[in-house]
């Protein structure tokens, strides 16, 4: 077996790479969270008064920018199981809530009558320990304690987080925040 010849220069050059990769992810702290290709949140969005999200759904990824600047975050998401759940399009943040009650979809509940009408808050709540309501009727921005999820097609309609990347989102969110899903 032949031994590896690394040079000095080759090891600088691969820290240097790692290193950028964590830089353009915003820095994110789980190790859900990927590398993501650098997003120019004026593509998107006209100002950045209460900051502004953009959850990219093919790349399964969430980008984040704060009103104050500072470097954007990317979050791996979970994103709903078929294309025709979420459109794209504009929406904002109308509430924020610890600790939520999940209760299912008018859809969810045809699908199968035997769910409970709620869940309350804990380890076995599917919104995870924070949800972020958006003004569209059913659809949120919430964790999910199955790291497996993330970077999915598991959710029934919303996007989902690991439950520590949604901690560290919802603490830096104000309600207003627009919210563009493409």
């Amino acid at each position: 077996m032949e031994k590896l010849n690394l040079r000095r220069r080759g090891v600088l050059s691969a820290a240097v790479a790692s290193l950028t990769g964590i830089v353009l992810a915003g820095g994110t702290s789980t190790g859900m969270s990927a590398p993501a290709r650098v997003v120019d949140w004026r593509e998107h969005f006209d100002r950045l008064n209460n900051g502004a999200i953009l959850a990219d759904l093919r790349e399964r990824m969430l980008h984040f920018w704060q009103a104050e600047g500072g470097a954007p975050r990317s979050y791996r998401i979970s994103v709903p199981q078929g294309r025709d759940v979420l459109r794209p399009g504009m929406t904002r943040v109308i509430r924020k809530v610890e600790g939520p009650t999940w209760r299912p979809t008018p859809a969810m509940r045809e699908r199968n009558p035997r769910l409970p009408s709620s869940l309350p808050p804990g380890p076995g709540n599917p919104f995870g320990s924070h949800a972020l309501y958006l003004d569209w009727d059913h659809v949120r921005i919430h964790g999910s304690a199955d790291p497996a999820e993330i970077g999915r097609e598991t959710a029934h309609g919303c996007i989902g987080l690991a439950n520590a990347d949604i901690v560290e989102l919802f603490v830096s969110v104000t309600v207003g925040t627009p919210v563009r899903l493409i």
